[in-house]
């Protein structure tokens, strides 16, 4: 994906995200400063709220998460950016991402979800 274009996606991406939060009332549910709140898992499964720092969308695992989910669902939608992930899959890799660990710098997503299923012994 050429730079340009991607870059297009994440901004309509994270204006998606930012104004579903812009419309929480309550301190409990405001979001960190330089953080971005998600909806993570598959509509027919169980989805979980995630709050991660916004410039995570920049990485390539994360633009690839967000391509795909737009292919599945869409791009059309009211509320919090969505990643149709596995919960504890996108869980692994904002660790890898938190950590700075640099073999998230070299990993596709076919690498990241035979690493993740290599740790959890699958």
């Amino acid at each position: 994906m050429g730079r340009g274009r991607g870059s297009g996606l994440m901004r309509k991406l994270v204006w998606c995200g930012k104004s579903s939060v812009s419309h929480r009332s309550s301190k409990s549910d405001s979001v960190q400063e330089g953080h971005i709140r998600v909806v993570v898992g598959k509509v027919e499964t169980e989805v979980v709220f995630l709050e991660m720092e916004a410039n995570y969308l920049n990485h390539p695992l994360l633009e690839k998460l967000l391509s795909l989910t737009g292919e599945e669902y869409g791009y059309s939608y009211k509320g919090a950016l969505r990643i149709a992930c596995d919960i504890h899959l996108f869980r692994h890799l904002l660790q890898l991402l938190s950590t700075g660990n640099p073999s998230a710098h070299y990993m596709d997503l076919p690498d990241l979800i035979s690493n993740f299923n290599f740790q959890c012994g699958n």
